[in-house]
C-alpha cells in the first residue's frame, strides 16, 4: 500500500490545534547527547525571553516556559532551567541535552501550563489567551507591509513613498477608526477602595460605561454625575480676603478639593430621594430635602408617590465622574468596596505596530492611507483626490456596517416587549 504524503500547509492558519488551544509545542532531541541543539517554534505569538535563570528579576518577563521529560508521560515533566537563548522564535539549548529527550515549549496561560507538576512550575500568564481569536485580526505592521507591496511601485498610483510616511498615516487611520468604527472598547474589573477614587487606565481616551457587579454577576449601570456635582480642576488656597495665595516661586498654592470631600461623604439617599427608615431615625426631614428633586415620602413612606421627582437622580446605582485634574475616577459614597467593570475606548495604538485591526476593516485602512498620501502631495489631479476621498468614505461606511454586528433574532426579542401594556 502506497504511503500518503500530505501537502504542505499553504493556508493562512499555521498553528496546530495543540499550539492554538493549549499554547504548547512538542519537540524531541537528537538520538545522541549533543550541545547547542536548536528547536524552531511556529507559534503566531512571538517568544520573548527576559532571562532563562528563575532567580533573576527578568525571568518574570518571559512569556513561555520550557519543560523536559525522559519518558513524555504525565507528571514526569520538569522545568528546564539551564542556559538557553531565543532568536527569531528559535530556541537554542546551550548545554548538553540528553538523547531522545522530550521537550515542550509552553506559552504562559491564565490557568497555568498543564506540564508543570506544581503551581510554582506552571506557566502562569496570558500569552495563550492573547492569541485566541487572533485570526480575525491583522497586525498594523502587516497593514503597512501589504500596502507597500500592493499599492506602491511602478505603474501604480503611488510610484514611491517612504515607509515612515505609511506608518504615520496607518497610525492616524487606527486612531480615527478606533473612536467610532473599530471594536476598540476595553474593560477593567476593579474594586472601589474606601478613598472612592480609581486611576484611569493607561490607554484611556473616553469612557463607554461603568457598572457595579452584584453577587449574581449582574451589572448595574453607574451613571455620570452630570449636573449633580463636579470635580474642580483648580483648588487654590486663599487668604482671608479671598485672594489665591502663592509660594516662594510665585505659583498658586493648591490643596485638596472640598467639593469632592463633601461628595464622598454625602448620603446618596438625600439625592436620589430613596429615604429609608434609618434616614428618618437619623433626623432627616422627609417633607422636603432642599435639593429640588421632589417632595417627601408621603403617607406610609409612599414609594412612587413623590411629585416632581427628577428622573436623572431617581436611581440607586450611584454616580461617577472624571476628575480631570488628577486623572482619576471619582465615585459616590454608596459604592465603596464594590466591584465594578469600567468600559472605555482606547486609541488602538497602545502597543505600537503590534496593534491588531479587524480584517473586515482592512480594505478601509488601505483606502484611508492611499487618500492621505495622495492628498498630501503637490501637483495631484483634483479628480484623483476626490475619487480617493469618496472611495475612502464608502469603504469606511461598509466597515461600520460589517462591524455593527446586528442580529435579527436579537432585534425580534427586544421588539416582543412592544406588545406589553405599560401603565402610568
Amino acid at each position: 500500500m502506497a504511503s500518503i504524503i500530505k501537502p504542505p500547509n499553504d493556508g493562512l492558519i499555521k498553528e496546530t490545534a495543540q499550539q492554538y488551544y493549549a499554547g504548547s509545542q512538542d519537540f524531541r532531541s537528537t538520538d545522541s547527547a549533543l550541545p547547542n541543539q536548536t528547536f524552531v517554534t511556529t507559534f503566531d505569538t512571538d517568544l520573548y525571553l527576559g532571562n532563562w535563570d528563575p532567580t533573576t528579576a527578568d525571568y518574570a518577563l518571559n512569556n513561555f516556559k520550557i519543560y523536559t521529560s525522559a519518558t513524555g508521560t504525565p507528571s514526569s515533566w520538569t522545568e528546564y532551567t539551564s542556559a538557553y537563548t531565543v532568536t527569531n522564535n528559535t530556541i537554542e539549548i546551550t548545554g548538553v541535552l540528553a538523547a531522545n529527550t522530550f521537550l515542550v515549549v509552553q506559552l504562559k496561560s491564565l490557568t497555568g501550563g498543564k506540564y508543570g507538576n506544581t503551581d510554582a512550575e506552571k506557566a502562569f500568564g496570558e500569552a495563550v489567551e492573547d492569541n485566541y481569536g487572533s485570526y480575525k485580526y491583522i497586525k498594523l505592521n502587516d497593514i503597512v507591509n501589504n500596502f507597500l507591496v500592493g499599492y506602491v511601485g511602478k505603474d501604480k498610483l503611488i510610484p514611491n513613498v517612504k515607509r515612515t510616511d505609511v506608518i504615520f498615516h496607518a497610525k492616524r487611520a487606527m486612531q480615527e477608526f478606533s473612536y467610532d468604527t473599530l471594536k476598540s472598547i476595553k474593560s477593567s474589573e476593579l474594586t472601589i477602595p474606601p478613598s472612592l477614587t480609581l486611576v484611569l487606565p493607561q490607554d484611556y481616551v473616553n469612557y463607554v460605561r461603568c457598572s457595579w457587579i452584584d453577587k449574581l454577576g449582574v451589572q448595574h449601570i453607574i451613571y455620570p454625575t452630570n449636573n449633580i456635582t463636579t470635580s474642580p480642576y483648580y483648588t487654590q488656597l486663599q487668604d482671608d480676603e479671598g485672594i489665591p495665595t502663592t509660594d516662594n516661586f510665585g505659583n498658586d498654592m493648591e490643596g485638596t478639593s472640598i467639593t469632592q470631600e463633601r461628595w464622598h461623604k454625602a448620603n446618596t439617599d438625600l439625592i436620589n430621594n430613596q429615604l429609608t427608615n434609618d434616614d428618618i431615625n437619623d433626623g432627616v426631614n422627609p417633607d422636603w430635602y432642599g435639593y429640588g428633586y421632589g417632595w417627601g415620602l408621603g403617607t406610609g413612606y409612599g414609594w412612587g408617590q413623590r411629585y416632581g421627582l427628577e428622573p436623572s437622580a431617581a436611581q440607586m446605582n450611584g454616580w461617577f465622574n472624571i476628575n480631570e485634574r488628577e486623572n482619576k475616577l471619582s465615585f459616590s459614597s454608596n459604592l465603596a468596596n464594590l466591584m465594578i467593570v469600567f468600559e472605555y475606548i482606547s486609541d488602538g495604538l497602545a502597543y505600537d505596530l503590534d496593534s491588531r485591526v479587524p480584517k473586515m476593516v482592512e480594505d478601509a485602512m488601505y483606502s484611508y492611507i492611499m487618500y492621505s498620501i495622495i492628498a498630501g502631495r503637490i501637483n495631484q489631479p483634483e479628480y484623483v483626490v476626490m475619487r480617493l476621498k469618496k472611495e475612502k468614505a464608502a469603504k469606511l461606511r461598509n466597515a461600520k456596517i460589517r462591524l455593527s454586528n446586528i442580529k435579527l433574532d436579537e432585534i425580534v426579542q427586544v421588539m416582543r416587549n412592544k406588545s406589553k401594556w405599560i401603565k402610568n
